[in-house]
């Protein structure tokens, strides 16, 4: 408004939009205050989350996409709305208590009584804006005199120091700036109530102007939209899990079905195919699967062929094998007998002949073994057994009592196929003998359940680089002793016969010297263990090559 508007040349004059004096408190920085504890807690509870499956990544990525849209829409939408809101009422109020600056504190005198003060403020309060107005003037020179429309509601000292700083100084005059004073306004807070304050003053002299107006229906109705959008946030979340879930299942049943795929054909079910729908990377997934499968399937096909054809071939040749070995060893033990009466110059030659075919014999019998225990026909024939006796026995049978310390309580029973336990305990004992040297310690106890039996020599130990090979099929260790008695079959068949009744055997090195083996064997053998244990077969005591 120009001095010719007025009256008395005294007018409100001020920049386009009234500018805000900023506040340490209010609104704005309780909004930022919730947003900020929100997010700490949203990152609280996601780390706390255990990503235990697939499934509910899925869910948790998309309830975590949703939510952070969610939010920040709503946050988008409340700031601007809020924003909105109180533009528009502050506008409206700042221009109503401009206009009526100019009509009714404009004609008041240069030097207005109290009264006069007092009467304009609540003229101007009883405006449609309704707010509070605090007038001041002065009667004299440094003399202020205050008006207000309502001294229960506003007075001056509800003005804050920072506004009434800047209402009273006087900016300068320039091509974009022709008014001397502006309209200044604050937000504020007087107990939990949000306020409005502005002020003015009329240019060229006369009264300055405060008005106070409440911003508490604002406050509600923004509370109202942050709960509608907070609803909203809320049914988007709920909505993203279900939605989660729709493509959780979606996306997991060809990966569940893959799985299970899988398992069957781990579990030798080579004819596992897997249906393929669609071209998507799920379908090429599973046409991978189909094409991996059949390759797996026609590999281990042409593999158990030969190898069946392989066993065939042995147990064939050794069945074949066994009746000219007859009557070779009818031969050799004619020769045997008559050792003593050959010319010595034959009689190593004989004596090597006897040996050879012995050890040719053993061999032959043990590869007609292994073969059994390969087309699973062995089975166990149970009994129960005094595990003491059975050892006693054994060593008896192969005069090894001057070179065995048995160390076995008698009366400890279990129910054990005893000829394949004589195997077991034949080939270890002989092949620490052989290998270990006597004197041979064996000792028997049973411990939580199972029968343990340990054979100690008092050789050199095993290599270490030949300890997980012991129980290997024609596996010696020296290479230097390549036509050794053994036959390198001895101490796999006793593994093979332990693990029909569902034990087995270890192999060790003991600190102070010497190799120690440990049978393991439970004391009650169900009678379908050989079946379980892929169906072995008949033993016969052999020593292996194992040190």
């Amino acid at each position: 408004m120009s001095d010719e508007e007025s009256r008395a040349g005294r007018d409100v004059e001020g920049p386009a939009e009234p500018e805000e004096i900023d506040s340490a408190g209010g609104p704005d920085r309780e909004a930022a205050d919730g947003t900020a504890g929100r997010r700490t807690r949203k990152r609280a509870i996601l780390a706390g989350l255990r990503w235990t499956s697939l499934r509910l990544r899925l869910v948790v990525v998309f309830g975590a996409v949703a939510l952070t849209a969610a939010v920040s829409a709503s946050g988008i939408a409340y700031w601007l709305n809020r924003e909105s809101v109180l533009n528009r009422t502050q506008s409206a109020a700042l221009k109503e208590f401009k206009q009526e600056m100019r009509d009714k504190a404009g004609q008041l005198p240069l030097r207005p009584t109290q009264a006069e003060l007092a009467y304009t403020a609540q003229q101007m309060a009883n405006s449609s804006a309704g707010f509070s107005v605090v007038l001041i003037g002065e009667r004299a020179e440094d003399k202020p005199v205050v008006g207000v429309s309502d001294q229960d509601e506003f007075t001056l000292d509800d003005v804050p120091l920072s506004l009434r700083t800047a209402v009273n100084e006087r900016q300068k005059i320039t091509s974009g700036n022709t008014s001397p004073y502006h309209v200044f306004w604050q937000r504020t807070q007087r107990g939990q109530t949000p306020y409005l304050v502005g002020g003015t003053r009329i240019v060229g002299g006369g009264p300055t102007g405060y008005v106070f107006l409440s911003l508490e229906q604002e406050r509600e109705d923004l509370n109202a939209l942050a709960w509608s959008l907070a609803i909203a946030t809320s049914l988007a979340l709920v909505g993203s899990a279900l939605l989660a879930q729709a493509a959780a299942t979606t996306v997991l049943k060809p990966v569940q079905r893959l799985g299970h795929a899988a398992r069957q054909l781990g579990e030798g079910k080579l004819d596992t195919r897997l249906r393929v729908s669609g071209t998507d990377e799920l379908a090429d997934l599973s046409r991978t699967f189909n094409n991996a499968a059949a390759s797996l399937q026609k590999k281990i096909d042409d593999m158990s062929a030969r190898e069946e054809s392989s066993r065939r071939f042995v147990a064939d040749m050794s069945h074949e094998l066994r009746t000219p070995l007859t009557a070779l060893t009818a031969v050799t033990e004619v020769l045997e007998d008559e050792a003593d009466t050959l010319d010595p110059m034959i009689a190593p030659a004989v004596t090597l002949v006897v040996s050879e075919t012995r050890r040719l014999n053993d061999l032959v019998e043990n590869l007609m073994e292994v073969t059994r225990f390969d087309a699973g026909t062995a089975r166990l024939v149970l009994d129960d057994v005094d595990v003491a006796d059975q050892v006693t026995a054994c060593i008896d049978a192969r005069a090894w009592l001057d070179a065995v310390e048995l160390d076995a309580a008698r009366g400890m029973m279990a129910r054990l196929d005893p000829r394949r336990l004589d195997v077991i305990l034949a080939n270890l004992i002989g092949n620490a003998l052989k290998h270990g040297g006597s004197p041979v310690r064996v000792s028997v106890r049973s411990v939580g359940g199972e029968l343990v039996v340990e054979v100690r020599d008092n050789g050199p130990g095993i290599p270490e680089a030949v300890l997980p090979h012991v129980f290997d099929r024609f596996y010696k260790a020296s290479a230097s002793r390549p036509r050794s008695e053994g036959s390198g079959l001895g101490l796999s068949i006793a593994m093979e016969n332990a693990h029909i009744h569902g034990g087995d055997i270890t192999a060790a090195n003991l600190p102070e010297g010497g190799a120690v083996f440990v049978l393991r064997l439970p004391h009650e053998v169900s009678e379908d263990a050989d079946d379980d244990a892929d169906g072995r077969g008949n033993g016969h005591a052999q020593g292996g090559e194992a040190q």
